[in-house]
C-alpha cells in the first residue's frame, strides 16, 4: 500500500475528526474548563484520556465500519440505515448542535479579534463568514485537503505551546496535577463531553469513502480517538498551570499565551486558532450540503455548487445571532441541552445495535427511497 493511499484510509478519517470538533470542542479551551479542568487537574485529565478519547476510538470505529458496510457517506442516509425512521431525531439533535456551535465559533472569533487586534466584534465575524464559504464551495476534496493540512499545522503549534508552558511555569503544572482531588462526576463529565462531540462523527462520513474494508474503518475509527484528543491534552497540561484563576476566564488559551508572555507566538497561535474555527464551521456546514446532495442524487440532479457557500453564509450568520448570548453561556448550557440528545439517538444505538450488525454482518448497502418518500424531503428547488 502506498503513503497516500495508507494516509487517507488510516489517519484522514481521525484529523478530519480533530479538525472539526476543535472549533466547538477545545479550541478556546473554555470547553476543557467546562468539561474537565472544573472537576480537578488530576480528574480532568483522566477524564480525557481514560474516558473521552475511549468513547471517542469505540464509537468512531463501529461508526466508519458500519458506514462503509452500507456505503452510506451522508449523515441522513447512515442514520436513516442505523435508525430507520427515528432518523428525524439525530437530524434535529444536530441542527441544533450545530447552531449552538456556530454560534461559539462567531462569538470566539469576535472575541479573538477584539482581544488580539483592537478592532470591532463583527470585524472577526465577517472573517469567518468569508472564509467558511470559500472553503466550502470546492466540496468533499477541498474540505479533506484544508481541515487534514491544518489539522498537522496545529498538532505543531500544541506541541510549541506545551513546550513554552513547561518552561514558564512547568513545576505549577506537575503541582497542580499531583495535589488536586478528583471531584465527583469528573467520569461522567468525561462520557458528555464525548456525546456531545460524537455528534460531528456521521457527519465526516464522507471520508469513509476512502475505507475499503470492515477492518479498515475499525481500525481508522480506533486510531481517531487519540488523533482528535491529543491536541485537547496538550492544551489541558498547559491550562492547569494556571489553576484555578483559568476557570473564568472566557478564552482561556489567552490568558495561557499572555502568561507565556511571547506576543510573536501570541499572534501567530490566535491566527492558528482562528483557522480551527474555519475548519470546524466549514465541516459542520459541508455535512448539511452532503445530506442536501444525497437527496438531490436520488432525484437523478444535482446540488447546484453556489448553493454550498450560501448554505455557509445562511447558517452562520444564524449562529451569529445566537452568539450574543456570550461564549460562556453557549458552552455551559447549549451544549448541556443537545448531549443527552445525543447519546439516546447516536451513541447508544451504534453501540448496540451497530456493534451486533457490523459484528454479523447484517448490513445491506443504502438504496435510494421510492421516489414518493423522497419527495417529503426539505430540500432547495
Amino acid at each position: 500500500m502506498d503513503v497516500t493511499l495508507f494516509f487517507k484510509r488510516y489517519l484522514l478519517p481521525g484529523l478530519v475528526f480533530q479538525s472539526v470538533i476543535i472549533g466547538g470542542g477545545y479550541g478556546t479551551g473554555r470547553e476543557l474548563v467546562e468539561f474537565f479542568l472544573s472537576y480537578g487537574p488530576a480528574a480532568g485529565l483522566a477524564g480525557m484520556i481514560l474516558v473521552s478519547t475511549v468513547v471517542f476510538s469505540a464509537v468512531a470505529g463501529v461508526t466508519f465500519a458500519f458506514a462503509h458496510m452500507a456505503q452510506t457517506y451522508d449523515y441522513r442516509r447512515f442514520i436513516r440505515s442505523l435508525l430507520g425512521r427515528g432518523w428525524v431525531l439525530y437530524e434535529l439533535c444536530y441542527l441544533t448542535y450545530m447552531l449552538i456551535v456556530l454560534a461559539v465559533i462567531a462569538a470566539a472569533a469576535g472575541q479573538i479579534s477584539m482581544e488580539l487586534f483592537g478592532v470591532p466584534f463583527y470585524v472577526g465575524v465577517i472573517g469567518i463568514l468569508a472564509a467558511v464559504g470559500f472553503v466550502v464551495l470546492g466540496g468533499s476534496r477541498s474540505v479533506e485537503r484544508v481541515l487534514a493540512t491544518w489539522s498537522l499545522v496545529l498538532y505543531g503549534f500544541y506541541l510549541v505551546l506545551v513546550v513554552l508552558a513547561f518552561r514558564q511555569f512547568g513545576g505549577d503544572i506537575i503541582a497542580a496535577i499531583g495535589e488536586s482531588e478528583f471531584r465527583d462526576g469528573w467520569a461522567f463529565a468525561g462520557v458528555r463531553y464525548a456525546g456531545y462531540n460524537l455528534a460531528i462523527i456521521p457527519a465526516i462520513l464522507f471520508v469513509v469513502r476512502h475505507i475499503d474494508s470492515r477492518k479498515t474503518g475499525l481500525i481508522a475509527g480506533f486510531v481517531a480517538g487519540p488523533v482528535a484528543m491529543v491536541p485537547a491534552v496538550l492544551l489541558f497540561l498547559a491550562m492547569a498551570g494556571q489553576y484555578p484563576e483559568i476557570l473564568d476566564r472566557p478564552v482561556p488559551v489567552n490568558h495561557v499565551l499572555e502568561v507565556i508572555g511571547s506576543r510573536f507566538f501570541q499572534l501567530t497561535f490566535q491566527l492558528i486558532l482562528f483557522g480551527t474555527l474555519v475548519e470546524t464551521g466549514a465541516g459542520l456546514i459541508h455535512a448539511v450540503n452532503e445530506r442536501i446532495a444525497g437527496v438531490f442524487t436520488e432525484r437523478g440532479s444535482e446540488l447546484p455548487r453556489a448553493w454550498r457557500s450560501v448554505s455557509a453564509v445562511v447558517l452562520l450568520l444564524i449562529g451569529t445571532g445566537l452568539s450574543t448570548f456570550g461564549i460562556v453561556n453557549l458552552i455551559a448550557r447549549g451544549y448541556g441541552i443537545v448531549t443527552y440528545g445525543f447519546l439516546a439517538v447516536f451513541v447508544l444505538p451504534i453501540l448496540t445495535l451497530g456493534v451486533y450488525r457490523v459484528v454479523s454482518g447484517r448490513i445491506e448497502p443504502a438504496t435510494a427511497r421510492p421516489e414518493a418518500e423522497a419527495e417529503e424531503e426539505l430540500v432547495p428547488r
